[in-house]
């Protein structure tokens, strides 16, 4: 293994019981418990703690200050396959919190090859993040949240318990899904989602307060929501009206580019799982 400064002034903890191959990068007052396995190619930054029984593996590099609890296994080769081996990415942000039986897996080759995590967010026990995977920062899936492959998640995500995200869908920043939704169509930013299939039930409007915005700029959004998903017209000819009615209003901005970006998936709707 690699130590960046080995010296007094790098303090670090490798408990006997584990086994950090020879190429590994260890930043400064690292923790690794014990019967943890850290393969070559990880980087692990500052201040990063492994509790116990942690796994990782492939080119996966950690961020500092981010917590891995016991079982979770992290970088290893993607559940695909169509893969053979190449060397392909787990990138994980600072200030993670990784809780027991998490799985991350790394990217595929002909997508990127990488599977990349933003800072501060919090991935409850037995959650799984499969390849090709963008998750943003400040999210937080719960128990047994599943993302299928190349899944893009936005910041400050929240996904109820046992939740599931078909392949290729994304999920808008702010938007909130419920326990045991089945995720199968894009989910607007600041949207709610719920059931299975999953129907967008309305506004994250609890999320939007607490990120800061204010009411004018909530009352925009719901406006904007009301007139997108009027039953009585086809949502690209409601968002023709929307889109004149912006203005300087980024949150709608943000929902009005969402929809027209090209995308694999239908879009949820308060109809019914997917509408054009």
């Amino acid at each position: 293994m690699t130590i960046t400064a080995p010296t007094a002034l790098h303090p670090f903890r490798i408990h006997p019981s584990s086994i950090v191959e020879d190429g590994a990068v260890i930043g400064m007052n690292v923790e690794v418990g014990p019967f943890c396995h850290i393969g070559s190619r990880v980087k692990l930054g500052d201040n990063v703690r492994l509790m116990s029984h942690v796994v990782i593996d492939g080119s996966t590099t950690i961020g500092d200050g981010t917590i891995v609890f016991p079982n979770a296994v992290l970088g290893c080769a993607p559940q695909n396959i169509h893969y053979k081996g190449e060397d392909t990415e787990l990138i994980i942000g600072r200030g993670c919190t990784i809780r027991e039986g998490v799985t991350m897996h790394a990217g595929m080759p002909n997508f990127g090859g990488k599977t990349t995590v933003g800072d501060n967010s919090m991935f409850l026990a037995y959650s799984h993040v499969a390849h090709d995977c963008h998750v943003g920062s400040n999210v937080i899936l719960s128990n047994n949240v599943m993302l299928a492959g190349h899944v893009t998640i936005g910041d400050r995500v929240i996904m109820g318990g046992g939740a599931a995200v078909h392949q290729f869908t994304r999920i808008g920043h702010h938007a909130f899904i419920g326990g045991l939704a089945a995720v199968s169509n894009d989910v607007i930013p600041y949207g709610m989602l719920n059931g299975n299939p999953g129907v967008l039930m309305g506004l994250n409007i609890i999320g939007m307060q607490r990120s800061g915005f204010d009411k004018p700029a909530i009352h925009a959004v719901r406006r904007a929501f009301k007139t997108i998903f009027d039953p009585a017209s086809p949502i690209r000819e409601n968002l023709a009206r929307v889109r004149d009615q912006a203005g300087e209003n980024s949150a709608v901005a943000d929902i009005i580019a969402f929809i027209d970006a090209e995308s694999e998936r239908a879009l949820s709707s308060p109809a019914r799982g997917q509408r054009g």
